[in-house]
């Protein structure tokens, strides 16, 4: 019992240490290699710009290559920086350089919100492992509310839906910056933007959204575990159809 205990606590710290690590490659990285290379080596702002690019670029394609499928998150990111890096360096403007980062957060807020406008929220992938936790049987939960209750899937368009609304909103105001600020400051300052933006999405879906999926996939756990394990009341509820917490989720 305790080696499985332990072994599930391992298994969460190493994928909340695999949801961070990007975040770490993405803000960190950039802004001490931008630092580093224009004050430690006296590149120009541009190449500085552009080598910072780097990090996050490679972790992308890295991410695409070892999990052997299309991320669409992963892409959109990939595909933005290549292209804005690229166009940057024709067009020798670092302002545009730091633009660039808004286009990411723009392109990636547009196709958000066409996935849910299709019915296929982006963000549920990224939100799943923070729910489900390496669980098996809230990942069964998972499935089974996915597939039987509307009030669970629209709660992960509106987790979506939140993610896509924050960086249309952080792109705006970090193109403004970009163009109107120095662009030393823009460099750090472009990440606090960032921060910030992600920590309203995260407090806003949290409680619009990913709260109650939590609540709603433990429900259906305990309630599944219930009827597989137990006698009585709850055995015999188990015979009759759907899992009661399916029904109170709709």
């Amino acid at each position: 019992m305790t080696t499985n205990t332990e072994s599930k606590s391992q298994s969460q710290s190493q994928s909340k240490a695999a949801n961070f690590a990007p975040l770490l490659v993405d803000v960190a990285v950039p802004i001490g290699s931008y630092y580093l290379f224009k004050d430690g080596f006296g590149t120009s702002t541009l190449m500085a710009l552009g080598l910072s690019s780097v990090a996050p670029a490679v972790r992308t394609a890295w991410s695409v290559a070892k999990e052997r499928k299309v991320n669409a998150f992963a892409l959109l990111i990939l595909c933005v920086n290549v292209v804005t890096l690229l166009l940057s360096f024709v067009a020798g403007d670092p302002r545009l350089m730091l633009a660039k980062d808004s286009g990411v957060s723009s392109v990636i807020a547009i196709g958000i919100l066409v996935s849910v406008a299709l019915g296929k929220p982006m963000m549920t992938a990224g939100m799943k492992p923070w729910l489900v936790k390496g669980d098996a049987a809230r990942e069964a939960a998972w499935a089974r509310l996915q597939a039987g209750s509307p009030a669970f899937r629209r709660a992960e368009r509106v987790f979506s839906l939140v993610w896509g609304v924050v960086l249309l909103a952080e792109c705006a105001v970090r193109v403004v910056g970009a163009y109107t600020l120095p662009v030393d400051t823009m460099v750090w300052l472009g990440s606090v933007i960032l921060v910030v933006a992600m920590t309203l999405g995260f407090l806003i879906s949290g409680a619009l959204a990913a709260g109650p999926m939590a609540y709603m996939v433990i429900a259906e756990a305990k309630s599944e575990g219930a009827v597989v394990g137990g006698s009585g009341p709850a055995a015999t509820a188990g015979t009759r159809g759907p899992v009661p917490a399916v029904a109170a989720a709709r």
